[in-house]
């Protein structure tokens, strides 16, 4: 994506609709519990500075403080899960869940993280890097 591309993105039911102007960063894979017990898999997640999300209809959107460091974007209506974001004064990055993006996206998935605390069902087979925990 060029820094003069916007995305666009949504929830299923449309109650929440979004827009980012300027790049998006890779598609970070995380296999945290808190990741697949709020999204039923692993999330897949893309972001960008805070300032260049525009929410174009919020109506449905909630916040859930998942931890004391973090708190969730989801649909109230539908239950989509769309953000995540640090909690207190630096709310400076929004991650975004890839998979309500409206394609084409560009993107690809660029690492895994916290491999060590993912479900037993599944196999990483992509040939990303992997890493056990949170790693910048």
């Amino acid at each position: 994506m060029t820094s003069a591309d916007t995305a666009t993105g949504r929830c299923l039911c449309g109650g929440v609709q979004y827009s980012v102007s300027g790049p998006l960063r890779e598609v970070i894979a995380c296999h945290c519990s808190q990741c697949r017990r709020s999204s039923g898999h692993f999330v897949a997640a893309t972001g960008a500075p805070s300032d260049r999300l525009t929410l174009r209809r919020d109506a449905t959107l909630s916040w859930y403080a998942s931890s004391a460091h973090a708190e969730r974007g989801f649909c109230r209506r539908c239950g989509s899960s769309l953000f995540w974001r640090p909690t207190g004064n630096d709310r400076s990055w929004t991650s975004i869940m890839a998979g309500t993006l409206d394609p084409p996206t560009h993107l690809k998935i660029e690492r895994h993280i916290f491999v060590a605390d993912k479900s037993d069902y599944y196999t990483i087979a992509d040939g990303a890097p992997q890493q056990p925990g949170w790693e910048p």
